[in-house]
């Protein structure tokens, strides 16, 4: 990753652009998980441009082997058919499909309905609030600045989801708090952990070799749902034994530490503290969730105490928002800051 100047992250997080156009590849990789979710289901992607989103794409043209019952997909604030909308229009465009009616099996311009909104299309507002209503499941790639609001939301008003956010999201109270009462969870994930985004608002510091010409790649990108899927219920299968030598506790938090997910010990009865990534590998049946070790969520862990400086870039890392929470490695000095731990025990230690 080439090094970045402060200039540039915040000339990224001031134009608070929000467009992150998902691959139709990721999406597939993903959904092919959920089919038996669909059937009967009215799907809503209320962060989508409709006419050129890849979500709306896959819906519409899978209509009929995912025996969907209605596709609904709202913009915001656009009519115009291009793939970076100008946003300028405070009068949006909603689009509901119900399926193929000439027996082509795909979704012809004259079988989508084009229906204006009153309003600019904000998923807040009444009137896109009155179709999450009609909707069973709610699929899309929110904002991330507003990723904490958008599930909410979903919570809200008792929605099914599979949404595109940052692994960083995991560490916002409001979010966590889900997770640990098993409201939420991680799903299949993008590949490599890093997705490529069609974005026009954010250079590119990537190096890495699956690096896309004309996209941005973040890492730390996976789905957030609370579909029932098979992975949430695979035990991790562990192989280490706890030896207080590998295993040091924290200085503050009766834990272990542990750094990778694989080193989990399969025989250790207490509390450990594991990076945030673990969460892809979670089993409320084999594992516990016990708290969040951050200094913002009221549990401080670590081997050396926070310095008021990691607290301060802390709260302004959450306030910039999950995208430029990706591009954080590259500030100056911030290997200094503890990372996160989520603190498991395990329900079923091997003797």
């Amino acid at each position: 990753m080439k090094k970045a100047s402060n200039k540039n992250l915040h000339k990224a997080r001031d134009s608070k652009k929000d467009e992150f156009y998902t691959q139709l590849c990721d999406i597939e990789l993903e959904l092919k998980n959920y089919k038996n979710h669909f059937q009967d289901k009215v799907v809503y992607c209320n962060c989508d441009d409709p006419r050129v989103s890849n979500f709306f794409h896959y819906f519409s043209h899978n209509f009929e082997k995912l025996k969907l019952k209605k596709l609904i997909a709202t913009c915001y604030k656009n009519q115009d058919i291009d793939l970076f909308s100008k946003n300028d229009s405070e009068q949006a465009i909603y689009l509901e499909y119900e399926g193929d009616k000439n027996g082509n099996n795909l979704p012809d311009k004259n079988e989508i309905g084009v229906k204006p909104l009153k309003g600019d299309g904000d998923f807040r507002s009444q009137e896109c609030i009155e179709l999450l209503k009609q909707a069973d499941i709610v699929v899309t790639n929110p904002p991330f600045s507003l990723f904490r609001e958008y599930v909410s939301q979903l919570v809200e008003y008792d929605k099914k989801f599979l949404i595109v956010g940052h692994q960083n999201a995991i560490t916002y109270k409001e979010i966590f708090k889900l997770i640990k009462d098993n409201k939420i969870w991680l799903g299949y994930g993008f590949k490599g952990g890093a997705a490529h985004f069609i974005n026009k608002h954010y250079e590119d510091y990537a190096t890495a070799e699956d690096h896309k010409e004309g996209m941005i790649r973040v890492s730390g990108v996976t789905w957030f749902t609370n579909l029932e899927i098979k992975k949430r219920h695979e035990d991790l299968i562990l192989y280490k034994n706890y030896s207080p030598k590998e295993y040091p506790k924290y200085d503050n938090y009766d834990a272990i530490n542990i750094n990778k997910t694989k080193d989990i010990p399969i025989d250790y009865i207490g509390f450990m503290g594991v990076p945030i990534t673990y969460l892809d590998k979670y089993n409320p049946d084999q594992f516990e969730i016990i708290g969040l070790g951050i200094s913002n969520s009221g549990l401080e862990i670590g081997v050396k105490p926070y310095k008021t400086e990691h607290k301060k870039y802390r709260k302004e890392i959450q306030k910039r928002g999950a995208v430029d929470g990706d591009l954080y490695m590259m500030i100056e000095n911030v290997v200094d800051v503890p990372y996160a731990r989520i603190i498991i025990r395990n329900k079923k230690p091997q003797k």
